[in-house]
């Protein structure tokens, strides 16, 4: 076969790349470019842990506060980073020297932190997925709509260079056009069980931790890691591992709209424990345009026999080959005749937090929107709530693109956002 240059592909990768996240200025930036931006961090856990290491690594931040309801994950915080200590976040957000904060909080956390954020005037990164629902989502849009402040999402992979890289060759056609992006998120997840509500643990805060929540007794096994589980609290395996998939999937994708067809199968397969959340799905997302694309996301919580040996990845299919691409380090290029591209990416493909944080920390100083952008988040994590939406249900349902409401379904509908605590909660969003 003939021999594909680099030159072609690589040349403009990065201005590709740079270009497919909208990157602009927002109106102000609160910190000057040599001063040290300042930090709280909102949860200790295991994604709280990461982003006390990521940060810990960028000489012009300072990790000012850690923030937990529970006692022991908050002193081993402070032993991580030297901060202060903190149980309620309002106090980190009442400090007028902190910048911004970090939110690796329970999903159903995410957006309510993020606006109290807002609201008292700090730059807000968020873990993924930026929502726990759809309706939150449009809420956290309208609330930066409304902001001079810059967020950035925890799907990291948007700030790594080789993955950067790659999409840029897709947007310069190594592949044609791309017509279907399919990603999957294969692993064997840990059995949580079968338990009762329980004692709440010894320096557990619970009451503030469900906060906004409806009230549910505390349960070993749908608190700490395994709230993802649980309807009341997390989004499943498609919000916690499956969105980074479906992010660099969408994005080489090429789509910036909402799905107009969401249909999707599965459910509990092969867990026998207490888990709510379906173990198994298919999912199919259909975009509409000129031409119209579809995405697919597979999820299989009990096999270890991965696609291309690999637990998460994604394939883009397009009209002159195949792109093979996954943050574990690989990648691979065909042509329509099946015959592999020999070329390489320049810079890594494994997506590092630090690196996303590197970049929110920087347009904090310059004004830019970062790479996980809010336009880039709530595309996402649409995907992941209406991907879930459709499995519960066990029907295909409609979306109308511009107006973001369901067609004809009111049990979907009704499906888009929750119920509040019962007598309210300081937490519970304002526009709720």
């Amino acid at each position: 076969m003939p021999k594909t240059t680099r030159r072609k592909f690589l040349a403009t990768a990065a201005a590709s790349a740079a270009a497919s996240t909208l990157y602009s200025t927002v109106s102000s930036a609160a910190v000057g470019a040599n001063e040290r931006v300042r930090i709280g961090v909102i949860g200790s856990g295991n994604q709280g842990k990461a982003h006390h290491l990521a940060l810990s690594t960028l000489p012009d931040v300072k990790i000012a506060y850690v923030c937990d309801i529970d006692e022991k994950r908050l002193s081993e915080g402070v032993a991580r980073t030297g901060a202060k200590p903190e149980s309620d976040l309002r106090r980190v957000l009442d400090d007028p020297s902190i910048d911004g904060v970090t939110i690796a909080t329970p999903d159903h956390w995410h957006v309510p932190a993020a606006l109290l954020a807002l609201d008292a005037g700090k730059h807000v990164y968020v873990e993924k997925p930026c929502s726990y629902n759809f309706a939150e989502g449009q809420m956290l849009v309208k609330a930066l709509a409304k902001s001079d402040r810059v967020f950035a999402h925890g799907t990291q992979a948007r700030s790594c260079k080789g993955i950067q890289q790659a999409i840029g060759m897709l947007r310069d056609g190594i592949i044609g056009d791309v017509i279907i992006a399919r990603c999957w998120n294969w692993q064997r997840r840990n059995d949580i069980g079968h338990q009762q509500p329980s004692e709440v643990p010894t320096g557990v805060d619970y009451d503030t931790w469900v906060g906004p929540a409806e009230w549910l007794p505390y349960q070993a096994n749908r608190f700490h890691y395994d709230w993802h589980w649980w309807f009341n609290f997390g989004s499943g395996g498609m919000g916690n591992d499956g969105v980074h998939e479906l992010d660099y999937a969408m994005w080489g994708l090429g789509v910036e709209n909402q799905p107009s067809t969401i249909s999707s199968v599965g459910g509990i397969y092969y867990f026998k424990d207490d888990r709510e959340w379906a173990d198994t799905m298919q999912v199919s997302l259909e975009y509409p345009g000129d031409p119209t694309k579809l995405l697919i996301y597979e999820q299989r919580l009990w096999s270890t026999s991965y696609p291309f040996n690999v637990d998460a990845g994604a394939e883009y299919f397009g009209t002159k080959g195949k792109m093979f691409l996954s943050k574990r380090g690989k990648f691979e290029v065909f042509d329509d005749d099946k015959n592999r591209i020999e070329i390489k990416l320049d810079g890594p493909v494994k997506s590092e937090v630090a690196d996303n944080q590197r970049n929110w920390v920087d347009c904090i100083k310059t004004g830019s929107i970062p790479n996980a952008s809010i336009d880039v988040a709530f595309r996402t994590a649409a995907a992941i709530h209406l991907g879930n939406i459709s499995t519960r249900l066990g029907r295909t349902i409609k979306l109308d693109p511009k107006t973001e409401k369901i067609v004809d379904d009111k049990q979907a509908t009704a499906m888009l956002s929750r119920k509040y605590r019962d007598g309210g909660h300081w937490s519970v969003p304002k526009t709720a």
